[in-house]
Order: C-alpha cells, then structure tokens, then sequence
C-alpha cells in the first residue's frame, strides 16, 4: 500500500462500527423506488454532520461534492443505490425491517452506509488527494429509474472517471470482484397484448381465440434465441406472466405477456426487440388476431472500461492482497443502471463479496426474503470507494 491508502484504511477500520450502525439504520428503515424520502433525509443529516453541502437529484436521491486540498483537476464520481424491495422480511435479526413488504434484500443498505462512510474518511483526509469526489446516492435502481435522470439533470457532466460497488453473495467477504467487459446484461421489460374475439367455446369459428395465440407466440419466441442468435451471444428470452380469458367456456378475447430480455450486446438487443415485435404480430395475423406491443428500456449492458478496471484492480489488490482480487468470472443476466454512468463517463463497477459460511443468510441470492451481509463487507467496501478515488485523483494508478 502506498502511504495514501494506508491512512486511508486505518480510518475506514476505525470506523467500522459507525458505518455498521448505519446499515442497519437503513436496512431498519427501507424504502421502495422513487419514495426514498426519508432515507434521502438521513443522508443529508449524515452529509451535514461532514459540513458538505448538497442537494437534491432525481427527486429521492442526494448529491455532494468533497474537493482535495492538494492542487488537481480531476473528478470522480461515486455512487451508492438506495431503493429497497417490495418483499416482507423473514429473517429475524435485531435490525430486521419494521415495514411490512419493504425489505433491504439486495444491499443496497451497505452501498449507502459504505458510501456514506468513504465520504467521512474522505474529509478527514483532504489533505491527501487533489481534485473532487462526486457522490451520488441514487434511487430507483430496482426499476431502472435513477440513473437517467440523475445523468440527464447534468449531475456527472464533466467527470473523468464513474465507480460503484455491489454487494455478492457468492463472493467470499474479503473478496473483490474487479472484471473488465461485460459484467451485466441489459434489461428490456415487454407486455404483448393480443386482440382476439370472444365466442362460446362450442362454437369456435365464430371467435379469434387470444389465448391460443399467446400460447403460440410463448411458444416461438424461443426461436429467436436457438435460430436467430449464436449460441456463444447469451441471449435469454423470458416469459413471466401469462393471461387470458374470464372463464372456462367462453373464447379468450384478449391475452397477456409480459416477459424480459437479456443480452450483452446493444446491437443483438436491437435485433432481439425488432424480431420480437415482429414475431408476435405474423403470429397474431395468422390466426385472425392483432397485437399491441409495449417495451420499456429499463438498462443498458454493464460494461466495465479496461482501463478503469486495471485502475481499480491495482487499487484493490494494494488493499486488499492480489488473492482476493478476482479479475475474470461468469457475467450475470441480472442488470444494474450503473451501465448508464459507464455509458456517460468511462468506469467500472466493483463486487463487494458479503458471504461468509457460518452466517447461512449472507450465501442466500439477492432478493431472497431472509437476505443478508457479512457486516465485514461495509469496510471492504468502504475502503475501495475512498482509496480508488483518492488512487484515481492523484495519477497512483
């Protein structure tokens, strides 16, 4: 470790228990996407204890700035998500939920203390780092909200460099993983709603049956990944929700499907929604039926930048030991509008291993409703949100 990342690592362990304290403050208190009001308020508490100005973005989500006394001209950005999800908690702890059907199940509750304490060991060393630190509580992650219109009110306009963490559930705590490339999918929400015509079962003829015809759209919708894509491109096509008709005798007028598509490639995305689209309307044709078709563009793919990545690996193994660097893993379908900051400033997002073994709930997956951490994490993470700035901002990597 450089000298830097020293001081800084020894104030992030000695603020262990207040960056514990406010997780569980959080993960106490959740709330759901684009109603973080009240988590918003005790970011600006905590924000003002540190003398930082900020103000409101995106409505629920907080912005600050901490500037470097040293001389420099660089900025980085941080950012924290801070929605909760529509579960009810089932894991009894002494921090458990106290909102029915909101529940800290992804963890997002440790980005924001571990965010919340990067910027107190931050202050506390100015003296260490030019330029400015951008921070960014975010809301609506978990509906592909924040990140737009935070990039859209000009919040990181000018930025050098962007950075984010997550927790992991199936990293070890103690573990970083730090992979350029491709690390998340984009994420695309459709409803297709097919027009059809409602007779009496007995006489068919007289009727456009909807639900036959959703059945047959489901059904070649798997087409466009086995024989439209190469196999090597990781396309995946899911049907969630399916509905159609009012009762067992009488011809569907109208069916349902709603469903998600996941890819690393903007261009196969395109190509998936245009084939879709049109899959959905010969098939509705066929049959003497129509569609209506709606898609919501809910994340870009998640695509770490090389050299970002080689920045914060370094960061990282100083801190940590190059073992408990993981640099190459399986990328996940699962999306995160963190992609939407990389897309507007080149960076990379970091995973945060939170499992530990002898604490069963932290190797549950994400959105499970007992979820939880290995508590260890927050100073994992807290630690690589401050060093990798300050690293960052003084030319160290």
């Amino acid at each position: 470790m450089n000298k830097e990342e020293e001081k800084i690592y020894a104030d992030v362990l000695a603020d262990h228990d207040y960056v514990v304290k406010l997780r569980r403050y959080f993960h106490t208190y959740p709330e759901l996407s684009a109603q973080e009001e009240k988590t918003a308020q005790k970011i600006e508490a905590e924000l003002d204890a540190l003398g930082l100005k900020h103000h409101r973005i995106a409505k629920t989500g907080v912005y600050t700035e901490i500037q470097g006394n040293k001389e420099g001209n660089k900025t980085i950005v941080l950012r924290a998500d801070i929605d909760a999800l529509p579960l009810t908690e089932k894991h009894e702890c002494a921090y458990k939920s106290t909102i029915e059907g909101r529940m800290h199940a992804c963890g997002h509750d440790a980005h924001t203390a571990a965010l919340l304490g990067a910027a107190r060991v931050l202050v506390k060393n100015r003296d260490l780092f030019g330029g400015k630190v951008i921070l960014t509580f975010q809301p609506g992650e978990e509906i592909g909200y924040g990140a737009r219109i935070i990039i859209n009110e000009g919040a990181i306009d000018g930025a050098d460099r962007t950075f984010g963490i997550h927790m992991a559930s199936n990293v070890p705590v103690g573990s970083v993983v730090v992979m350029p490339g491709p690390n998340n999918a984009s994420v695309d929400q459709f409803k297709i709603t097919v027009h059809g015509k409602s007779a009496h079962i007995s006489t068919p003829e007289l009727g456009v049956d909807a639900a036959y015809v959703a059945s047959m759209i489901v059904t070649g919708v798997q087409a466009l990944v086995t024989k439209r894509t190469n196999p090597m491109d990781n396309v995946l096509i899911g049907i969630g929700r399916v509905a159609a008709g009012t009762t067992y005798n009488i011809i569907a007028g109208e069916a349902e499907i709603e469903g998600t598509v996941r890819v690393f490639s903007p261009e196969i995305r395109d190509q998936i929604q245009r084939e879709l689209k049109q899959l959905a309307e010969k098939t509705a044709e066929a049959y003497g039926a129509s569609i209506t078709y709606w898609n919501r563009d809910n994340t870009s793919p998640l695509i770490n930048d090389p050299v970002a990545s080689a920045e914060a690996q370094k960061t990282a193994s100083a801190l940590f030991g190059k073992e408990h660097v993981i640099t190459s893993r399986t990328a996940s379908l699962g999306g995160d509008d963190f992609a939407e900051y990389i897309l507007k400033v080149p960076g990379v997002y970091a995973y945060v291993g939170s499992a530990n073994p002898e604490i069963p709930e932290t190797t549950l997956a994400h959105h499970d409703n007992q979820f939880d951490i290995d508590e260890d994490a927050l100073s994992v993470g807290c630690a690589i949100y401050a060093a990798y700035a300050v690293d960052f901002l003084n030319g160290n990597v």
